[in-house]
């Protein structure tokens, strides 16, 4: 509960809110979102109608060519986004049955486009466009928004610089507004030449879990339609968003030509401590837990993610910035609006603009010279040319430090049984018949020298792994199960892919537990059953 606390405690607009040590007792937990408001029979009747005839265009586009079913999410988005907020009671304001309507007559539009064999303006407009895709966690479509260059031209030849943007806070945040937003406004950044990618990010979860496999997933879609420069890709956002660029730009320090982080929390701890006035008392295992996404621990990744940080002087939300900072040594730029609360001050904004703009010019450097990363798990696992393939111990303090210095490479590993170091074609000033020397150092004294010869197309990638007490060259011997990226356990794993709820078939020896698995299980079938009648695909499921 203190997680899922710590992840929604930001605001886009606003400062914090905070509702006390007294949201940590069960019966007093302030719903989030809150119920919203009763359809009108009229407008429900109205909204089913339509709903009901944008259902008859998607079937038929499924049962049409591929090439039409690849763009079927892109009217998808809008018929579950109507029908979610009917399911869900998602409708918060009588100003978004418009919004509402608004939709579903676009949707109607693509999808005539599609079955007409028309042309598909959406895919070619420049400006503010929704897109959809299907996710890989629960085969449901997701939603995201697109700024597009006015240099943009189908089918051409430039790469555009992309930056991911993430959202705020929003506790009225259905994709019905989502959606409707997405199609108005521009959002805090719009840099030239660049696409911006608005995720969704399931709503408001700081875009961790399934949010943060939804921007994983948002952003290959992304790269399927538009010609992308991979290495001029950055993460940035403000408030909760800024929480997410934090927790994007240390686990995937690789990734980015930088990150550019504003307000939002970094940790759990020293956050909760100011905004909740409360002072925890974690058990064991809370604070290996902790490891996961408090991105003080993960600070020193930052060496290989340029980072570029916001907050306003009077922003309670400064002290995610000011937690980096210390964590960093004292590193970290640290942009600070003067005499300004939850939001971007015009001249700081344009210095921010200036920094990331210059960093975007040199783009991501695929080969740097030194590579820091640490990590305790290995759902996050690599950054630039080190990836580490196996832990000695899991959940405790990992690392490496690498450097790569002409023909010489030297790998400092600290709790890690198996890496491996990998540079692709080009990123090395290296000759066929250059031999390069590798340097593995124990954590005491000494080190494993090994010598490798490059590829013919100049790449190096070499594996070395713990035998006892020596290392030794080559991939682990695998016998049995072991833990491995994508497969490490169910808390790494549970919520960043596809799983199964299983009801269990006994009693809990606690009648507290026991209470709540039947309540939750029956809350569960009853929702499912609301939200997928008449479905008939899923009779046999349901049963």
């Amino acid at each position: 509960m203190r997680f899922l606390l710590a992840l929604t405690l930001c605001l886009s607009t606003c400062h914090a809110l905070a509702d006390g040590p007294s949201d940590n007792v069960p019966a007093k937990v302030r719903p989030v979102p809150k119920p919203g408001i009763a359809v009108p029979e009229a407008e429900r009747k109205a909204l089913e109608d339509a709903l009901e005839k944008l259902k008859e265009q998607i079937v038929a586009i499924e049962g049409d060519s591929e090439a039409k079913r690849r763009y079927l999410p892109d009217v998808t988005i809008f018929h579950k986004a109507v029908r979610d907020a009917l399911t869900n009671q998602e409708f918060f304001d009588p100003k978004e049955f418009a919004k509402a309507h608004s939709l579903l007559k676009e949707g109607a539009r693509r999808a005539a486009a599609l079955l007409a064999h028309g042309e598909l303006a959406w895919t070619r407009q420049t400006g503010l466009v929704v897109l959809g895709y299907t996710s890989k966690i629960d085969g449901s479509v997701q939603p995201y928004g697109l700024v597009v260059p006015e240099s943009f031209q189908a089918g051409g030849p430039y790469r555009h610089r992309l930056d991911v943007w993430f959202h705020g806070r929003g506790e009225t945040l259905s994709e019905v507004n989502f959606l409707d937003e997405r199609q108005r406004s521009r959002g805090e950044f719009t840099p030239e030449d660049t696409l911006v990618l608005h995720p969704y990010g399931r709503y408001c979860n700081a875009f961790k879990f399934a949010g943060e496999v939804d921007v994983l997933e948002a952003l290959e879609d992304v790269k399927s339609r538009y010609k992308i420069d991979a290495d001029r890709i950055s993460v940035r956002g403000f408030s909760m968003g800024g929480a997410a660029a934090w927790h994007f730009g240390v686990h995937y320090p690789g990734m980015w030509f930088a990150a550019n982080p504003g307000a939002g929390f970094s940790e759990t701890p020293r956050f909760l401590d100011v905004f909740q006035k409360e002072k925890l008392e974690p058990t064991w295992y809370e604070k290996s837990l902790w490891q996961m996404y408090d991105c003080t621990d993960w600070a020193k990744n930052l060496i290989n993610c340029p980072t570029v940080a916001y907050s306003g002087e009077l922003d309670s939300q400064k002290q995610a910035a000011d937690v980096m900072d210390e964590a960093l040594g004292g590193r970290l730029v640290h942009i600070i609006g003067p005499k300004t609360k939850h939001q971007y001050e015009p001249k700081a904004k344009t210095e921010v603009a200036r920094r990331m703009d210059s960093l975007a010019v040199k783009g991501r450097d695929r080969a740097p010279e030194t590579v820091e990363f640490a990590t305790p798990t290995l759902r996050y696992h690599e950054s630039s040319w080190v990836r580490i393939d196996a832990l000695v111990e899991h959940w405790k303090a990992s690392s490496i430090h690498a450097t790569s210095n002409g023909s010489e490479i030297s790998v400092r590993p600290r709790n890690v049984s198996s890496f491996t170091l990998q540079f692709d074609p080009g990123t090395r000033s290296v000759e066929l018949d250059d031999q390069v020397s590798i340097h593995v150092h124990y954590s005491g004294e000494g080190y494993e020298e090994f010598l490798c010869l490059p590829r013919s197309d100049r790449s190096l990638n070499v594996s070395f792994h713990k035998d006892g007490d020596k290392w030794k060259q080559g991939q682990a011997p695998v016998s049995g199960l072991r833990k491995k990226h994508g497969l490490q356990g169910p808390i790494d794993d549970a919520f960043m892919d596809a799983f199964v709820f299983v009801k269990p078939t006994g009693e809990s020896k606690n009648e507290r537990i026991s209470g709540w698995v039947k309540t939750e299980s029956e809350r569960a079938v009853k929702r499912w059953r609301t939200q997928f009648r008449g479905d008939a695909r899923l009779k046999d499921d349901m049963t």
